[in-house]
């Protein structure tokens, strides 16, 4: 396998963007997403990731995504991480070589999603994924039980064990979890990165090394703000960020993933898309309620 591009400093903020989608069409928007890779980056977020989660990956073909990449190295001044999630290890691997190839600096490797599988299974496909790829790309592992079978802590444990993985980006929002993981980097050299938002601040106080954050697309000076100050010490100022980010948090979650974050993206100036899946009308004039309010949040949120 070839060498990926540039190497990537583990730890701040990476924003996890969505990808903007043509309405109508299953494809995505291709002039859109490396728009949003210049206003993620304005916001002052350390790496982006793509295709995670909030970039609704499932919803795209493995060549949507590889040409997705192929575009996004060639206009991103951030280095990039590329999810590369799959419902199979053949998919995953055949996504973990074209970043290799065309200009990722690491990998986020969740377990396959959908069918439910057991531990064993799931530290298998890991272990063989990380034998496969070999040390051209650091490997960072995704634990979302919300949307795929869950890495447990004992299986965590034992594949960072294997030094063949860089770190792990938590998404639980199980600060038991997520303290267990800190825990073990008191002896184990890894980057230890909150994937849920809701924790960012005690998080980050507590030592981890970053936040992989999904709410960075639309928002990401509040994610940046948030992780300078708790890292400069400044307490009170960051509590005033995650405060504010508390207040978008509630608002999105009262919308299926990651529709509040599109339509955040769009009242920013940026292209979201459309949803999915359409909402109930209910939702839809809620999603309208929303982006009211959140044009005048933002303004007041960055003051």
């Amino acid at each position: 396998m070839k060498k990926g591009r540039d190497p990537i400093r583990l730890s701040g903020v990476v924003a996890a963007i969505a990808t903007p989608n043509l309405p109508g069409t299953l494809e995505p928007d291709y002039s859109g997403l490396l728009e949003l890779l210049d206003f993620v980056a304005d916001g002052g977020v350390d790496s982006i990731c793509l295709m995670g989660s909030t970039g609704e990956f499932l919803n795209y073909t493995i060549g949507d995504r590889q040409r997705a990449l192929y575009l996004a190295a060639k206009r991103s001044r951030l280095p990039l991480i590329v999810g590369v999630g799959h419902s199979t290890f053949r998919g995953a691997l055949e996504l973990a070589e074209d970043a290799i190839g065309n200009g990722a600096s690491a990998i986020l490797l969740m377990p396959p999603y959908f069918y439910p599988y057991q531990q064993s299974e799931v530290e298998a496909f890991c272990r063989l994924f990380a034998e496969e790829v070999g040390s051209d790309l650091p490997i960072l592992l995704y634990n979302i039980p919300q949307f795929t079978s869950p890495i447990a802590f004992e299986t965590a444990r034992r594949l960072l064990d294997t030094g063949r993985f860089a770190g792990i980006k938590d998404s639980s929002g199980d600060w038991d979890n997520f303290a267990q993981l800190l825990s073990l980097k008191a002896d184990r050299s890894f980057a230890l990165f909150a994937g849920n938002d809701a924790i960012a601040l005690r998080a980050v106080q507590a030592g981890a090394d970053g936040v992989l954050s999904g709410c960075a697309a639309a928002i990401p000076e509040v994610l940046s703000g948030l992780y300078n100050a708790a890292r400069s010490g400044d307490a009170g100022a960051a509590e005033r960020w995650q405060a504010r980010l508390n207040e978008f948090i509630a608002w999105i979650e009262r919308f299926p993933a990651p529709v509040g974050i599109k339509r955040a993206l769009q009242v920013r100036k940026q292209k979201g898309g459309e949803p999915a899946v359409p909402l109930s009308p209910q939702n839809a004039l809620l999603l309208e309620e929303f982006a009211a309010w959140f044009a005048g949040w933002i303004k007041t949120a960055l003051r």
